[in-house]
């Protein structure tokens, strides 16, 4: 049933393949895993999204897409699940993994930052106004990120794991209850 409705919404291997901006990198994108629904593939995509969704600016997506490559997992997947961040989310996760930096650190040097309120007055002041609100955040946050970063990323590669895993036998053990109730 999952794979049935993600592929309704993810595109097709040979259609990204033959997409005209895709078809540069020849072979590269042609590795099955970066492109079908298996718990493994999935699962990596996710976690490969949760761990790059927290780069700061507009480069998450790229990042994804380059890291689902490199170990080869869901590519789609992996570029989606990146976008859990987002204007709304991002002051909360960002004050959370300076939590984690300043506790790890002993380090709370930019807290008074922490409170101010982010104001960007366009949307082509919006980056440059977030690295001035980030920038005296400093170690605590740079430390912060990543290690936030990968307890999102293992928390949802199990979670997708297990889930999945959940669905399988919920299936199997329907599938067997129907053949057991067709013999009698």
């Amino acid at each position: 049933m999952p794979r049935k409705i993600l592929r309704k919404f993810l595109p097709s291997a040979h259609s990204m393949r033959e997409h005209w901006h895709l078809r540069h990198f020849g072979t590269l994108l042609h590795h099955p895993n970066l492109w079908h629904l298996n718990r493994h593939s999935v699962a990596g995509g996710v976690a490969v999204g949760l761990f790059t969704g927290l780069i700061p600016g507009p480069v998450q997506m790229l990042f994804a897409a380059i890291f689902a490559v490199v170990f080869r997992v869901n590519l789609p997947v992996a570029v989606f699940t990146t976008l859990y961040t987002n204007p709304l989310t991002f002051v909360p996760l960002y004050l959370l993994a300076y939590k984690i930096g300043a506790f790890v650190t002993g380090r709370s040097d930019g807290t008074h930052n922490l409170y101010t309120e982010f104001q960007a007055e366009s949307l082509a002041n919006w980056l440059p106004a977030f690295f001035n609100w980030l920038g005296p955040l400093g170690l605590p946050l740079l430390v912060g990120v990543p290690i936030l970063g990968s307890i999102f990323s293992v928390c949802g590669y199990f979670l997708v794991r297990g889930l999945w895993r959940l669905h399988v036998v919920i299936s199997w053990r329907r599938r067997q209850k129907r053949i057991l109730s067709r013999k009698y």
